[in-house]
């Protein structure tokens, strides 16, 4: 493709078609809209550049994003995005396959050191737990939440997609069965018997016997539609906890990495951490593992928090 501009070779109409149909294979509407956002940026950055594409021009956009101080793991996904056009390009014959593969060549920013992020001990978990009220409609719902992040390692998402069919039992104890998580991969949750306690109480309080298992409620804790709670009120709920406990930066992604830190400290295999956490791989979640996971001894069967009693 000699001195052809982005523009020549896909006109505004055939990238907008590209652009929708290569979102349309995303599942997660975060990532939807990050990726949106990156591939605006990239469009409207090569037709301003009127250089040839090419893989020069797409590690000049890479540096550019760096120049404007954007983080490693943000260039990385802006990157994904554009390497998800050029794959959609080739596949309605826009670009060679190739080509597209040329284009796409461009690697990841290579992270330096290793990020270790915030965790929580026993003893702060129990305390987070032991916040909500226990004696309210809206404490027994959030203290459930609560559990199920710290103890399950759930993402919000996956959190506020659990309905009341997700929980089953399996040899011979509960699970979230086949939860969808990151990349559509599904795995088996194990639920601790102290966490599924806590969602009897919730379940019994929300009169909840199918549909979302986690819902809004009216003011004052009232019952009312079944509408899903919200990613937004997962965020605000653990964020309000955590500064009750001198922890104000602590996000619901903390949560998860307590998980795996408690799972650890207790002895837990670490290949049956990855699984219950729905990684791909032990180092950067890219690779599957390839074990049977045990769900009669499961890992997170042996953290022990004690949930303060109001």
């Amino acid at each position: 493709m000699p001195d052809q501009t982005l523009a020549t070779l896909l006109p505004p109409e055939a990238t907008d078609v590209l652009t929708v149909s290569g979102l349309a294979t995303l599942t997660s509407e975060k990532t939807k809209q990050a990726y949106a956002t990156a591939l605006a940026d990239f469009l409207s950055w090569t037709v301003q550049q009127g250089a040839p594409l090419s893989k020069p021009l797409v590690e000049a956009w890479r540096g550019e994003l760096l120049a404007r101080g954007l983080s490693v793991s943000s260039v990385n996904q802006r990157l994904s995005a554009v390497r998800l056009l050029f794959r959609q390009a080739a596949e309605r014959g826009a670009l060679t396959a190739e080509e597209a593969l040329r284009l796409a060549s461009v690697p990841n920013v290579k992270q330096g050191g290793q990020r270790l992020g915030k965790w929580l001990t026993e003893g702060e978990a129990g305390k987070l737990l032991g916040l909500p009220d226990a004696k309210t409609r809206l404490g027994l719902r959030d203290r459930a939440i609560l559990a199920l992040l710290v103890a399950c390692g759930l993402r919000r998402d996956e959190l506020v997609r659990l309905e009341v069919r997700h929980l089953q039992l399996r040899d011979e104890r509960w699970v979230l069965l086949d939860l969808q998580g990151k990349g559509r991969r599904l795995r088996t949750v194990p639920v601790p018997l102290w966490v599924k306690r806590l969602i009897d109480r919730w379940m019994e309080a929300g009169e909840i016997s199918a549909g979302p298992l986690f819902r809004t409620l009216r003011k004052g804790g009232g019952l009312g539609p079944s509408q899903p709670v919200s990613e937004d009120l997962i965020y605000t709920l653990v964020r309000q906890s955590g500064a009750a406990i001198g922890h104000p930066d602590l996000t619901p992604h903390d949560l998860r990495r307590t998980c795996a830190k408690l799972c650890r400290k207790a002895g837990g295999d670490l290949e049956q951490i990855q699984l219950l956490l729905g990684h791909a791989s032990i180092q950067t979640t890219e690779r599957y593992l390839g074990t049977k996971q045990d769900l009669v001894q499961a890992v997170n069967d042996r953290v022990k928090i004690r949930v303060e009693r109001d």
